[in-house]
């Protein structure tokens, strides 16, 4: 159904989210907030649970198919949200519908058809769990690491597949398994259950969505701006000052070619130095000076000074 409101703020009322849509309530569960918020504004409810609120307002409005920010997300909050929901699916929601379907369809006395249908849906939560435990043990502990500036290059989130549309579908095959092909009469338990399934078929899209158009986005970002700096120290390191790598952008190469092209070495000499041949120095050269709009040797040559590419006393006079 559609929602009254096209964007939740900050300064709502958290009861109006959930008169809009009362499918965030899990939502506001999974960030941890305590219920009892009376009339309090979103932004008021979230400082007090410690929560924080762009993030909170950009899941709320994806669950709600709003407008939402992948650039404002608290990383840390958010992995909390995914991994109590984690512990929803797990703990609550999957042992809750195993308990109702199987008072459901066993009508107490086991049968052959009833056993196959609780193992089909056994089979499924062992393969949910493990995807889950993944998450948990690999991936979240490889984004804790890069929250700490630790970054490791034999990993990154792009292996992370977020094509979890399978899980949903066996879910949706145990519900039309029941619906079209078991024959059953008295079953007012039953629909309950297949109500429940189709419920938590629902959710868990909610949930992945979260992790592909919030999640993968904002850790993406902090794997960029790490390996960045990551560039610049190595780059600084190289030539003795970070400043020459932040300079124009340029490349460990083309700052070689800079300071050879300061100490007054010809093209030829560059080549032979730096073992590449003369096309490819005037290739650098060029690029060198699209990036930093400075065309003479000159000119190279004090920025290579101001930016400690070379001591002063290195430069050849021109």
């Amino acid at each position: 159904m559609p929602y009254s409101k096209t964007s939740y703020t900050a300064s709502d009322k958290m009861r109006d989210l959930i008169r809009d849509n009362a499918r965030l309530l899990p939502a506001i569960s999974r960030f941890n907030i305590a219920f009892g918020f009376g009339d309090a504004p979103v932004e008021d409810v979230c400082r007090k649970n410690g929560v924080d609120t762009s993030t909170f307002l950009n899941v709320c409005n994806l669950l709600s198919d709003n407008g939402y920010d992948p650039d404002r997300i608290s990383l840390a909050t958010l992995m909390g949200y995914l991994k109590r929901a984690h512990s929803s699916f797990l703990d609550v929601t999957l042992p809750r519908i195993r308990i109702n379907l199987i008072e459901a369809i066993n009508g107490g006395e086991a049968n052959e058809v009833a056993l196959m249908l609780i193992k089909f849906f056994d089979d499924y939560v062992v393969e949910v769990k493990s995807h889950m435990d993944h998450e948990n043990n690999v991936i979240f502990s490889y984004v804790e690491g890069l929250l700490e500036g630790k970054a490791d290059s034999r990993f990154s989130i792009d292996r992370f597949s977020v094509n979890h549309g399978h899980m949903a579908a066996k879910l949706n095959e145990l519900k039309d398994l029941f619906i079209y092909h078991y024959k059953q009469k008295e079953n007012a338990r039953l629909s309950a259950v297949l109500f429940d399934i189709i419920m938590c078929e629902h959710d868990l899209m909610s949930h992945f969505e979260v992790e592909k158009n919030l999640f993968i986005p904002a850790v993406e970002k902090l794997e960029l701006s790490l390996r960045a700096a990551a560039a610049t120290c190595d780059t600084a390191e190289s030539t003795g000052d970070s400043d020459s790598a932040i300079a124009g952008n340029l490349s460990k190469r083309e700052i070689e070619v800079i300071r050879a092209v300061a100490l007054g070495k010809s093209n030829k000499e560059i080549a032979d130095e730096l073992f590449i041949s003369v096309h490819t120095v005037a290739t650098h050269r060029k690029n060198i000076n699209s990036k930093l709009g400075i065309h003479s040797t000159a000119g190279l040559a004090l920025f290579a000074v101001i930016h400690h590419i070379v001591d002063i006393g290195e430069v050849t006079p021109l």
